[in-house]
Order: structure tokens, then C-alpha cells, then sequence
């Protein structure tokens, strides 16, 4: 895990200082409110429905026990008493006071962290695998280049007002996408050529909201060296010709659309050209200076599936029910990756209680040497648990409601806060979602049907991520009332679509029931084997429309 340096110290202190004396001016009436504004964006404060909402970044969504612990003393001390886990691999405090704001991200400076490019049109927090580091087929460990990436684009004044916000992901793993690189501005995928060396398949132009925009595929091998002077050619060329007059058609995947990917690297090609020998090339050097930041825990020689572990699953259906669906296989012999679930019923995903957060930075200084990561669908996960002590940890997680067997399954949906929160919300997300979790309460039926992506956004700027969603739901404005319009065959993985319009939109008490039918639909349809977006792809939306849409007799 990356450590500050001084120079990193320095930067983020004075940043605190200066937005401190920026806030004291603004109360004094000294700095005018729209004068103040983009002041606080930069400083991750963003002003929603009902109070200020302050987003602090988490690099690559790697975070330590005592910088957890910082985040529950700061939402007890500064807020209402939980945390907002986003799909950034961010977190967010939804109830602070704008002049508490520079005393919070003073005291999180101190723990090396901050809110600085969380907001604004610029480049945005570097998400990538959760698993990276402990997954057995990676590529390489995509966290250096994540960190590389960070170091590079924070603070860059070339890149501090671009036409729009920039978000970059990172992927390292060929059997699956945990990143979801297809729907970023750029997507990064690591990859080695035929004679081993590391480089980049770089994909640009995707995204969500009002377009939504799977990315194009500009260049199959950037090698390793040339990542930096490449990226700052892709941007370079957005910067200058990306539209500033409209904010809805300012976004990257807009210009690749009107000049076409083909034209589109033409011109990040011939801008490479001057930049590919500058000092921002990398070197072995700086390389294998940031990789030894990310060196393996001390490991202990274990057995895989030792005794213990077996016999503690034969035992308890429980148990190895969580093994199954909320633990992966680690690289090291003896040790597992464990998924803490935020999605019981009830609970707004992504959301953890103060407590909650003590507690899991507590398992994580006993269970995974004192890291856990963010994961992009709002759950939490301790990437280091001995075979042997998977049984207590479950135990523990149960108490706390982390242990909801449901990942990846109907429940473990991704929802953004909505209209309960956020002012540019057409409608409530967190009561749907709810609504739902309870229609599908069962756990056997939920592993009968497998794993299906059901997401949900508030509005069309997909923070939810509907539009990848097996099973999208966007909330709409039909002349002030609320109303919840579907979308069907989504996906954010490595086959990555976008999901069409099932049709008219429903009312809020309907959609349990319409989420009901279009099961029923892929298990009356489904093959052995397949899962919701298999079968959708194979029968169209015609059986599901028709269904949903049918007239009683």
C-alpha cells in the first residue's frame, strides 16, 4: 500500500490550509458564493438536496485500519454517524457542515488522505480490480500503475479544468473485469505481448449518463515505458477539441463519436509523436520504485483446504454457503479472499454505520494486516484471511451484517443515493432497492437463479450504473411524480453492453412485481446453466416486454 512521502505531506496540508482560509473568507462575506464554489469542488464538497455532501478519495480503493478508523470518528464527530461507499471506490459523508469541512480534511490529511480532485472537471480518482495483488491470474499487480497514474495526473495544471470530469480504470486480470474499463473514459487493459513484456490495450470513449457509450479500442500494446506520454496525448487532444459550450456533449466519448475512434487516434497519434521521448517516459527505475510499495504481507506456510476449514464447512450449511459466494481463491496457499457484503435489507448499499467501520478496521488488523479494499460495486473486502481463521471471521461478520451470502446475486445491487440525497435526482433510489431486497428474501431462490446485476440510478447521470445493469432501473420525472423506467441485457464485464428500454416506465409500488415477472420469464426460458444475461441474450426483450406489459384477463 502506498505511503506518503514528505513531499506528499506537504502538498496535502497546505491544500487543507489554503481551502480553510478560503471557507473563512466566504463566511466573512468577503468571497462571493459563486466565487466560492468551484473552490469547494475542488476540495471534493459538493451542496445536495438537503445538506452538503463531502466525497474523500480512496486510491485504487486500497485503505488501512487507522485510516477507517479516521472516517468513523470524523462521521460521529461531523456528521450523522455513517459512511457512503461509492462505486468510485470513494467515500463519501452525506451530513456535514460546510465550515467543519476544512477541520475534517485537516484531521484526514493526517492520516494520509484527502478530497482533493474528487469533484470538478478534471481527473478523477484511478479505480481498478478489488482483487488486485491476491487474484491467481492477473496479469501483474495493477496497483503500481494505478499509483503511477495517481502521482502524475493530481494537481496537473494542464489537466485541472478539462471539458469535463475524467475517470480512468484499470484492469490486469484476462478472465474477468472487475473495473469495468469498457464504460471509462479511458480504459486500461494489462496485457503481455508475445515476448512477455508488460503494456496496455488502451480503450477511450466510454461512459454512461444521457450517452450511454461503450469504449473503442485505440491501441492493442502501449508498452509499459510509454503509459504516462500516451495518456497525456489522449488528453492533450480532448483538451483542445472537447466541447466546452455544452456540458451534456463535453464528455470524451462524445468527441471519439463525432471524429470516430478511427480519426480519434489519428490525432492521439500524431500528438504521441512529440511526446513519447519526454520526461514522461517512464523508467525501470521509477517503476520499481513504486512497485516496492506494494510488496506481499508476510504470508505464513499454510496448507490449502486444511482440515480445520473442510470440517468447519461440512458442518454448517451457513458457512459454506458464505465460503461459496462471498470468498475467492487466493494466489497463496492458505488463504482466502473474503467479500464483506453491504447490502442487507434495509441498509442503502454502500452504506456502513461509525460502529460498522470501527469494527471492520478491528477485522482487518486481525483477520488481513490492517488493509481492506472498496470494491466498485459498493462492498468491502479483506483480500488476506487465513484458511483457518475463515470460520471465526464469518462468525463475527454475522453479528455486524457483513455477512449476507448474496454476492453477485439480485440483491447485491448497485444504488446510488438518490433523490433522498441528491439534488439532481429525478426519483428515490434506496426505496426501491429495498423494496426489491425484500420481494427476494429467500436465499435458496436467489442461488437458484445465479448471479444477475441489477443496478439502480436516481437520474440519468448513472451514478447507479443502470445502464450496465443485467436489470437496469432509472428513476424519471413524469409530471412531478416519481416513476422508474427498465432496462434489460446490461453489462459492465468483459462481453460489456449497454441495456435497451423495455418500455414505458412504472410507477414505484409496481416495481417489485415487475422485477418478479421478468424473472419469471428467465427461469421459465433459461437453459441449464445459463445465467439472466445469457438468456436474455439468446429469446430478446420481446418475452419479457410482452410479459411485463400484458393485460390482466
Amino acid at each position: 500500500m502506498y505511503i506518503y512521502d514528505e513531499v506528499d505531506s506537504r502538498i496535502v496540508k497546505e491544500r487543507v490550509a489554503q481551502f480553510q482560509g478560503q471557507t473563512d473568507r466566504y463566511f466573512a462575506g468577503t468571497l462571493a458564493a459563486d466565487e466560492y464554489l468551484p473552490l469547494r469542488l475542488q476540495n471534493g464538497l459538493y451542496v445536495q438536496r438537503h445538506a452538503p455532501m463531502l466525497r474523500v478519495a480512496i486510491p485504487y480503493g486500497m485503505i488501512n485500519s487507522t485510516q477507517l478508523r479516521k472516517l468513523a470518528q470524523l462521521s460521529r464527530d461531523f456528521d450523522k454517524g455513517y459512511v457512503h461507499f461509492t462505486t468510485r471506490q470513494n467515500v463519501q459523508f452525506n451530513w456535514p457542515e460546510i465550515k467543519d469541512v476544512p477541520e475534517m480534511l485537516r484531521q484526514l490529511a493526517d492520516v494520509e488522505m484527502h478530497a482533493i480532485q474528487t469533484s470538478g472537471n478534471c481527473i478523477r480518482n484511478t479505480t481498478t480490480d478489488q482483487f488486485a495483488g491476491v487474484i491467481d491470474d492477473e496479469v501483474v499487480d495493477p496497483r503500481p500503475y494505478c499509483e503511477i497514474i495517481r502521482q502524475w495526473s493530481t494537481l496537473h495544471p494542464e489537466y485541472a479544468f478539462l471539458p469535463r470530469k475524467f475517470k480512468i480504470a484499470v484492469n490486469a486480470c484476462p478472465s474477468a473485469d472487475r473495473a469495468a474499463i469498457a464504460v471509462h473514459d479511458i480504459g486500461l487493459e494489462i496485457v503481455k505481448n508475445a515476448e512477455g513484456q508488460v503494456g496496455f490495450k488502451v480503450f477511450v470513449g466510454g461512459g454512461l449518463g444521457r450517452t450511454p457509450i461503450i469504449g473503442s479500442l485505440i491501441n492493442d500494446f502501449v508498452a509499459e515505458k510509454d503509459l504516462l506520454t500516451y495518456l497525456e496525448a489522449i488528453l492533450r487532444v480532448y483538451n483542445r477539441h472537447g466541447r466546452r459550450d455544452n456540458k451534456y456533449k463535453a464528455r470524451i466519448k462524445i468527441l471519439v463519436k463525432a471524429l470516430t475512434p478511427a480519426v480519434f487516434k489519428e490525432k492521439v497519434e500524431a500528438e504521441w509523436a512529440f511526446l513519447k521521448d519526454s520526461e514522461n517516459q517512464l523508467t525501470e527505475q521509477e517503476i520499481s520504485r513504486v512497485k516496492a510499495f506494494f510488496t506481499a504481507p508476510a504470508y505464513e506456510n499454510l496448507e490449502r483446504n486444511c482440515a480445520e476449514f473442510v470440517a468447519a464447512q461440512e458442518e454448517s450449511k451457513g458457512f459454506a454457503n458464505w465460503i461459496k459466494r462471498c470468498t475467492n481463491d487466493h494466489k497463496v496457499d492458505g488463504y482466502r479472499i473474503v467479500t464483506l457484503t453491504l447490502k442487507k435489507t434495509g441498509i442503502p448499499p454502500g452504506d456502513a454505520t461509525d460502529r460498522q467501520v470501527d469494527i471492520v478496521a478491528d477485522l482487518a488488523d486481525r483477520y488481513s494486516f490492517g488493509e481492506v479494499r472498496v470494491t466498485h460495486d459498493q462492498n468491502l473486502v479483506l483480500a488476506d484471511v487465513r484458511e483457518d481463521q475463515l470460520h471465526a471471521l464469518w462468525k463475527e461478520t454475522q453479528a455486524v451484517g457483513f455477512a449476507t451470502p448474496n454476492l453477485g446475486m439480485l440483491t447485491d445491487m448497485i444504488c446510488c443515493p438518490g433523490g433522498d440525497f441528491c439534488g439532481l435526482a429525478n426519483a428515490k433510489s434506496i426505496p426501491v432497492a429495498e423494496q426489491i431486497q425484500l420481494t427476494f428474501d429467500n436465499m435458496d431462490y436467489l442461488y437458484d437463479l445465479g448471479e444477475i446485476d441489477l443496478n439502480i440510478s436516481g437520474c440519468m447521470n448513472a451514478c447507479g450504473h443502470h445502464h450496465v445493469g443485467n436489470i437496469g432501473v432509472l428513476g424519471v420525472d413524469k409530471r412531478g411524480q416519481e416513476f422508474y423506467q427498465v432496462s434489460l441485457g446490461g453489462d459492465s464485464g468483459r462481453d460489456a453492453s449497454i441495456g435497451k428500454i423495455l418500455g414505458p416506465s412504472f410507477a414505484r409500488a409496481d416495481m417489485p412485481n415487475v422485477i418478479t415477472k421478468l424473472i419469471d420469464v428467465f427461469v421459465e426460458n433459461r437453459s441449464e446453466d445459463e445465467l439472466f444475461i445469457d438468456t436474455y441474450r439468446r429469446i430478446g426483450m420481446d418475452p419479457f416486454k410482452e410479459r411485463v406489459y400484458a393485460k390482466a384477463d
